[in-house]
């Protein structure tokens, strides 16, 4: 299986404070759910024990949206929770 990202899901990594690395992990040993549009969602929690955006944090949960493409996965938009 190759992972492929969409230009919009590497805006959105960059924003939101991931990284290719941590979509990889999440796609390869997160949960597995169904999500809208016929899309395929993965998500995994982090330990975090930093500041973000001037709050400290202890975990930080990565959810990556995608599609299959062929024998490929294209990951389409990253959302990252703070908790």
């Amino acid at each position: 299986m190759t992972i492929k990202f969409h230009p919009h899901a590497l805006e959105r990594i960059k924003e939101r404070g991931t990284n290719k690395d941590e979509i990889i992990s999440t796609i390869k040993g997160g949960e597995e759910f169904s999500a809208k549009f016929g899309r395929t969602g993965y998500r995994r929690n982090f330990p975090f024990k930093t500041m973000w955006k001037g709050k400290r944090y202890n975990t930080k949960q990565v959810e990556a949206y995608t599609v299959k493409e062929n024998k490929d996965w294209i990951v389409v938009t990253v959302i990252v929770k703070y908790f």
